[in-house]
């Protein structure tokens, strides 16, 4: 409904009545919007429930519910409901680029193949395809050529019959539909390669044919693509996607598709969380140890944490999926609140890949890549296989300096270096976006050129060029890759480029199945071993296993070369020689010795302002107000001290962190407190938030 706020009329949800009428007067409702509740009871128990738990305002947990026409408070701008297919010389085309064609007028046309392997499945939605990042003029343009053709809506194509599985498989089917109808969360930890998605497609089938909804969860919006086509390809029942890259029209199709009770899967990112699924019967959380299931601003929540807490309400079982799960999940398995599934093999007759160090100490690397690196690369090459080199590290290099008097060029506004560009040649900060020119000469000594320090993709993929001048490299980062569509194009390059070098961040470790390559190098495997977050040897763990498992995932085997200046490092070691599972119990020792999460909770409060002063001030007054409130003995209250990152922005950032004993008398605090702290002077001269299970220290 609309109602009167001061001189303007906003958004708001009516959720009870009350028996008879307050003492004072009230301001008449503006207007009634709905005829029917928008919220149903599970959704408003839910919002509730993120409420209480982040200390946020009601109003803006229940914000996330609302389907985005309501959200920005405007009317709906349809999507088109007419669907596209290939024409058959559309067809035609499509066969040549499988068969590694290229055929007349499609060579410098990316976008247009992309497009055009979209369709590969059958007729697909316009809007669908807008979503997925194909751009309109493309689509207009293969229209003209009578490669596409409009036709009606999409409908479900014949499912691809299912594999047979092997033991472990079997197992983790049997045990997860067991629990169908009723709330039971449970950790599947598979290794990367051994069959997770076949485990969750075929308990999805039975969940779809009783009737019921399934929620998927995946981390980031780059794999919401690939995963769409492969259940598609499987399931019988429609498979939607939602995030938020999406029109705002079609996410208010799906919104209402979800609200419908009809079978079908909600595929999409955190915000999909909180769609309407009146007979959701299984959520499943992919990747669940991602961070990026961590909101960073607005409700600071955790889509993992929160899908649970929704299987408990709606009465459905909750899947967290991972090969490398966080402690947290791992300690509840242990514990017995979470079920715990392993696949411990890899699916058909693949093998999980050899693992070595390459010791820097002892072989120069002074562009970044060490001599046994280069020969294993090319041997790779000979054989037609495919190379992934990973560094986590976009740019062409992480800092400038000046050789002859010490000058690093930093961002004036953040406590940080800027990072060298080629493409096109800049200076950016990575943290605050500013950008401005590389300078021809030094601006402290007027001396010389500042010179590149360091290595990034841009200037890894210059060097390998010059290294293997006949082999395609084909680089994945956010600044090559800026659209989904892109995207697409760059991975059907891959998947049709024998003999390439993949190069590439993150981008290329997130839950993509390459067949081809046989060789990862792990350019830097000292990155995150000296961090100060405590967060960062998990998280570099992590890391490690889920680059090293895309190789090897055909029959040839695969091989995982790590370049490291401390190879005698306990971390590294336990994840090469030992696995994951034994870096993870000497972890959940050391976070139990140091009263760390999960064996203690811990809540951040973070402010920032143009100086210093006021966010020690406010710090200072709100760490008073907490020591005050009760709860406050059955826990520690650690600063206020500068964050790691000390300036960003131009804004100065500080922080204060509180480390419980115990859930209850933390949360207890905080709701005594943060009202208090709100009302602070000192409170209105800077920017403050409470940040529940914080994902970083920073």
């Amino acid at each position: 409904m609309r109602v009167p706020l001061g001189a303007r009329s906003v958004l708001g949800i009516a959720l009870e009545t009350l028996p008879k009428p307050m003492d004072r007067a009230l301001k008449p409702i503006g207007e009634c919007l709905d005829s029917t509740p928008l919220l149903d009871p599970t959704q408003l128990a839910l919002g509730r429930w993120l409420a209480q738990y982040y200390h946020a305002p009601l109003g803006e947990a229940l914000r996330l519910f609302l389907p985005p026409e309501a959200r920005r408070q405007e009317q709906s701008t349809q999507a088109r409901a007419d669907a596209l297919r290939l024409t058959t010389e559309g067809a035609t085309l499509l066969a040549a680029l499988a068969a590694d064609q290229v055929p007349p007028g499609l060579g410098r046309a990316p976008a247009q193949q992309a497009a055009l392997r979209a369709l590969g499945a059958g007729p697909q939605r316009r809007a669908e395809l807008l979503a997925a990042g194909h751009r309109a003029p493309t689509l207009r343009t293969l229209l003209q050529k009578g490669w596409l053709e409009p036709c009606g809506a999409s409908t479900p194509a014949t499912p691809v019959p299912a594999p047979p599985l092997h033991s472990e498989q079997a197992e983790a089917v049997a045990a997860l539909t067991a629990d169908r109808g009723t709330f039971r969360t449970t950790l599947l930890q598979g290794i990367t390669g051994s069959g997770k998605t076949e485990v969750y497609l075929q308990v999805m089938t039975q969940v779809l044919e009783e009737g019921k909804q399934v929620l998927v969860l995946v981390p980031e919006i780059g794999l919401t693509p690939q995963t769409a086509q492969r259940l598609a390809a499987r399931l019988s029942a429609p498979v939607h996607t939602l995030h938020s890259g999406m029109a705002t029209g079609l996410r208010n199709q799906r919104w209402e598709a979800g609200r419908s009770g009809a079978p079908m899967v909600l595929l999409g990112t955190r915000s999909s969380l909180f769609a309407p699924l009146p007979a959701l019967g299984l959520i499943i959380v992919d990747e669940e140890h991602d961070d990026s299931y961590k909101q960073q601003d607005g409700v600071r929540y955790s889509a993992r944490d929160v899908a649970v807490k929704r299987g408990a309400l709606q009465g459905c079982p909750v899947v967290l999926g991972s090969a490398t799960p966080s402690l947290e999940t791992l300690e509840n398995a242990r514990q017995g609140r979470y079920g715990h599934l392993r696949l411990s093999h890899r699916a058909g007759q693949a093998q999980a890949p050899r693992q070595r160090f390459v010791d820097l100490r002892k072989h120069g690397a002074p562009e970044g890549f060490a001599q046994p690196t280069l020969d294993a690369i090319s041997e790779t090459l000979a054989r037609g296989a495919q190379a992934l080199v990973f560094l986590n590290r976009r740019g062409y290099a992480p800092a400038l300096r000046c050789h002859a008097c010490g000058w690093l060029a930093d961002c004036d506004r953040c406590d940080a270096r800027m990072t060298v560009h080629r493409d096109p040649a800049r200076l950016r900060c990575h943290h605050c976006d500013r950008s401005q020119p590389i300078p021809g000469v030094c601006p402290s000594c007027k001396e010389r050129s500042p010179m590149p320090v360091g290595q990034g993709t841009q200037r890894a993929e210059s060097l390998l060029q010059h290294r293997f001048p006949e082999t395609p490299i084909l680089r994945l980062d956010r600044d090559k890759v800026r659209s989904m569509a892109r995207l697409e194009a760059e991975l059907e390059a891959i998947a049709h480029t024998p003999g390439a070098l993949l190069l590439g961040t993150q981008m290329l470790a997130k839950g993509h199945h390459f067949p081809r390559v046989e060789l990862v190098v792990i350019v830097d495997g000292d990155s995150g071993l000296f961090s100060a977050d405590f967060r960062a040897p998990e998280r570099l763990a992590q890391l490690l296993v889920q680059v090293a498992g895309r190789a090897g995932r055909e029959l040839a085997p695969g091989t995982v070369l790590i370049q490291t200046h401390d190879p005698e490092h306990p971390l590294l070691q336990a994840v090469v020689t030992q696995g994951y599972d034994a870096f993870a119990e000497a972890a959940l020792e050391e976070r139990a010795l140091l009263g760390l999460p999960p064996f203690a909770p811990l809540a951040l409060l973070r402010a920032e302002a143009p100086q210093w002063a006021p966010v020690e001030r406010f710090l200072t007054e709100a760490k008073a107000a907490l020591l005050a409130a009760p709860g406050a003995e059955a826990q520690s209250t650690l600063g206020p001290i500068r964050a790691p990152m000390a300036r960003r922005s131009g804004r100065f950032r500080g922080q204060l962190l509180l480390q419980g004993t115990e859930r209850a008398p933390l949360h207890r605090n905080l709701a005594h407190a943060l009202p208090q702290i709100d009302k602070l002077p000192s409170a209105r001269q800077v920017r403050w938030h409470c940040d529940i299970d914080p994902s970083d220290t920073y």
